[in-house]
Parts: C-alpha cells; structure tokens; sequence
C-alpha cells in the first residue's frame, strides 16, 4: 500500500504541470507519499526507496520529452535515449528519496506530528536540487502555481521556495488529518486554510493595487518570433533566407515604433563578429532605425595555444549582442547555466555510450558575469534560454541594477511536447519575484511580454512566426524578495540540517 502512495504522489507532481496538469492537484500532491512515510516510524532507507519511487514517476511525467530530444537533435537511437534520460530523472529522484528518508528520521525520532515539518525540508530538497552541481531546479513545486496569480504574488516576498514551501504546507496538513486522531488534526488544518486564504486575499489586493504598472519610464520593446525549425537551423543553404526573414521581421518591428527589439537565442546562422556581411547588415539597420536590438549569436574567443606548434583554438559561448541605435556593440552576455545534453554532456567519459550526443552538442563554455544590457539610459537584463527558471542569477541583475528583465530562448529542440509550456511558465514567475515586466523571445514559441504581476499581456502561438510589440516599464523600484533572495530556502536548509543533526541523540 506504501508502494501505491508514493506512486500516487508521483503521479499527482507531474499533473500538476504544462500541459496536461492543473495547479490545484499541485496542493494535496505530496499528501500520499507524506502518509506512506510518516504514518508509523520506520527506517529512513524506506523512507528513502518510497521517496525515489515518487520522484521516478515525478520527473519521467515532467521530462518524458528529453527521449524525443535525444533522438530528433541529437543522434541516439531511442534506447540509448531512454538511458541518457533515465539516469538524469534518477539523479534528479535522488532529490525526494533524501526527503522522504529525512521525513522518515524525524518522525522515527519525535513522532508523526513531525509530517508538518515536510514543507521546509521538501524546499531543502529543492535548494539541492538547484545548488549541487551546476543545478537542474526544472518545475519546482511553486512553480505550479504561476498561473493562480493571487498566490502567485506570495512569490514577491519569498521566491519560488517559499511559494514550493505553502503548497507542500497544504499536503502536510492533509497527511497529519489523515494519520492523526486528536483534535489537533482540525485545528491544524483550520490555520492552513485561513493561512491560504490571507495569502490568496493579499495577493488578490496586491494584483487590485497595481502601483508598478505606473512606475517608471515606459519603452516600447518587440520581440521576434521566427519559427525557424531546428534541422533548418544549420543548414548552410538557409543561412540567407534566416537572416532575410529576421531583417524583414525587424523592419516590421521598426514600423510598430519599437525602440529595443529582442532576436531569439542563437538567431544568426553564424557567430555574428565572424559574419562580417550579415553582422552589417544587422548594425545598419539599426542605425537607420535607431533602434536597439539584442541578438542571440554564438561567440567565438580565441585560445592562446598551451604548447609550441599546436594550432590556436576557440571557446564558444552562447551569447547575446547589445547593438545600439548607432551600431555598436554596447555589450556581450554569456550564457552561465549551460544546459545538460544541449550545450554539454555532464561526465562525459563515463558516458561514453552516448557517443552520438557528444558529438552532436558543441562543447560550449560557461560565461562568469550577470552582464547588464544599457538600453534607452537604463538598464536592462537577459537570460539565455533555461536561465531564467534560476531565480538567483535573475535577482542578481536586479541588484545589480537592471529595470526590465528579458530573456530569449530556442524552444524548438522540445517540439509540441510539455517543454514549451513549462518554460514560459516558469519564465513568467520571474517577473513576479522582481516586480518587473519580462519580454521574451522564443525562436519556434512561446514568445511574449508578462507584466510585474504574472499577467500576460501578449503571447504567441507554437511554431508560427510572429512580430508582437508591448509598452513596458523600466521600473526602479525593489520587491521584498529583491531585497532578500532565498531566505527561505536557506533557513529551510539550515532547520533540516540542524532538526537531522539533532536526531542522533534522540535515537540512540
């Protein structure tokens, strides 16, 4: 019976995603997995195998795409795909099974009512998701709630974590009702909902209020849809028609009254400081426009040769070139997350079976620097494809300075599956957490522009090519989360740590 609560739960975290779930299954979808643990004591390596069975199910509903991925882009065979996938859901289950064995110890050590200790220890479990390693935080429990925006505003005070924190808080107090007999079990459950609702009625006011809609120094901002698929991409007899379609959709933009145009991630066929003609082409149009357009390009950095006689080499980054109304290069953003089997293959040699992916993902290199992008005498940011679900990499251009978050992405690497709709998602809650509008370009889709709040103000259709152009804000001013980052995850490390620490004494 344990066996089915954790697959249950599983089962219930995965449909609580784009595009076949719905938020609201997100709230009691821990609670089956929390009974199987926590309703008599047990060993933590039960807890743990409980947990590892609910994230299989979890992470195979939500990442089931990564197998077409592998074997549409990057030249595996649908076995050795399979693998390759497998083993990052069972890395990434790992998560959950720590969980589900700390949950196991606590209420081992101190007894059940320590089921309503699953919130903070399941945002630990989180924090290492997105911390070890380079991180993966792919469809973080709060992010199932983007949509709900009363609840979604908690997100401008504590974060996604913090919002992971209150939906788990809903299955923590389901688990207590269903496995407690005294009282306690309604009172508790009577503070939880009111606790929603106070939560649910600010953020209806927040959203009422709408101060940052007014705020600050308004632009007009295009984004570029071109919809050009991925096995055209590279295709050397494309190049030309690429850039001819991004130049005419530009000159639409322009006559829209655009001031700042977003290309998407990786746009020009070549890297745009080696293709002198089409690089010029883009500058010149700026300059006749006077506009500014940030363009997705790879970038080529020479290497200086580490022996005598061997040829030079490059680093290749993915990045995003800032040209200014009079044709310069204002300034260059590397990509710093790179992502897992797109960009490079994490272990690679120990992965030697998928020989084909290596070969197929260019070896790029990890930029350092949350560079700011001046646009209009102010200053704007950008995050380059899965970058943006990193909360902190997107507060730390707000700290640095940044009014107006952007980011650009090519989707078309996940075609019609789930992938789309979970990253403009998660693109959206950003915007949130900052109190800032987010435009975003996508190659194949979703494209779009989000106001501080979570509202779609725009947003475009899959795989069609699209011009959309939206009046935002620069806005100065600073969220509560702005200001404070992820507390509550640390505090939700530290407490499980010390809570765990703790349990030595108690049960020995």
């Amino acid at each position: 019976m344990d066996v089915i609560l954790a697959l249950l739960s599983g089962a219930l975290l995965a449909l609580s995603f784009p595009k076949f779930g719905h938020p609201a299954i997100a709230w009691i979808a821990l609670a089956p997995l929390l009974v199987a643990v926590c309703h008599r004591a047990q060993p933590w390596r039960r807890g743990f195998l409980l947990g590892l069975t609910t994230g299989l199910v979890y992470f195979s509903g939500t990442l089931y795409w990564l197998v077409e991925t592998m074997t549409t882009f990057g030249g595996l065979g649908t076995p050795m795909a399979t693998v390759a996938a497998a083993l990052l859901i069972l890395y990434l289950s790992l998560y959950p099974a720590v969980f589900g064995a700390i949950q196991a110890r606590l209420v081992s050590a101190y007894g059940r009512g320590w089921v309503l200790a699953a919130p903070a220890i399941w945002v630990a479990s989180e924090m290492g998701r997105t911390y070890v390693l380079d991180g993966f935080p792919w469809e973080l429990l709060g992010y199932s709630q983007v949509t709900v925006l009363p609840i979604a505003q908690a997100a401008s005070v504590i974060g996604v974590y913090g919002l992971s924190g209150l939906v788990a808080l809903v299955s923590a107090a389901a688990a207590y009702a269903a496995i407690e007999r005294s009282a306690w079990r309604w009172r508790i459950a009577a503070m939880v909902a009111v606790t929603i609702l106070l939560v649910g009625g600010w953020g209806t006011a927040r959203i009422a209020r709408g101060s940052l809609r007014s705020s600050g120094t308004p632009i007009r901002v295009a984004v570029l849809q071109g919809n050009i698929l991925q096995d055209q991409k590279w295709d050397p007899a494309m190049r030309d028609a690429i850039m001819g379609r991004y130049i005419e959709m530009t000159r639409e933009a322009i006559g829209r009254n655009a001031q700042f145009i977003l290309w998407p991630e990786s746009a020009t066929p070549l890297p745009y400081e080696e293709d002198l003609a089409r690089g010029e082409s883009i500058r010149r149009l700026a300059r006749e426009g006077k506009v500014t357009i940030l363009v997705g390009s790879d970038q080529l950095e020479p290497v200086k040769p580490v022996a005598e006689g061997k040829p030079p080499a490059s680093r290749i980054y993915n990045a995003a070139y800032l040209v200014q109304p009079d044709g310069t290069t204002a300034a260059i953003y590397r990509k710093i997350h790179l992502v897992p089997f797109g960009e490079y293959v994490p272990f690679s040699r120990l992965l030697y079976f998928v020989g084909p992916l290596v070969e197929a993902v260019s070896d790029f290199s990890a930029g350092t620097e949350a560079v700011l992008l001046p646009v209009a005498g102010h200053q704007a940011s950008t995050g380059i494809c899965y970058e943006v679900i990193y909360a902190s990499l997107m507060r730390a251009f707000v700290v640095r300075g940044s009014e107006l978050l952007t980011t650009i992405t090519n989707d078309a690497w996940y075609g019609w599956s789930s992938a789309a709709y979970q990253h403009w998602d998660q693109a959206s809650l950003r915007s949130i957490e900052q109190g800032r509008y987010l435009a975003r370009a996508a190659n194949t889709g979703i494209s779009g522009f989000v106001d501080p709040y979570g509202r779609v103000l725009q947003k475009s259709q899959m795989f069609q090519s699209a011009v959309m152009a939206e009046d935002v804000r620069f806005i100065t001013e600073r969220t509560i989360y702005s200001r404070i980052g992820d507390v509550v995850g640390w505090l939700s490390v530290a407490f499980t740590i010390a809570a765990l620490a703790a349990t030595r004494r108690r049960l020995r």
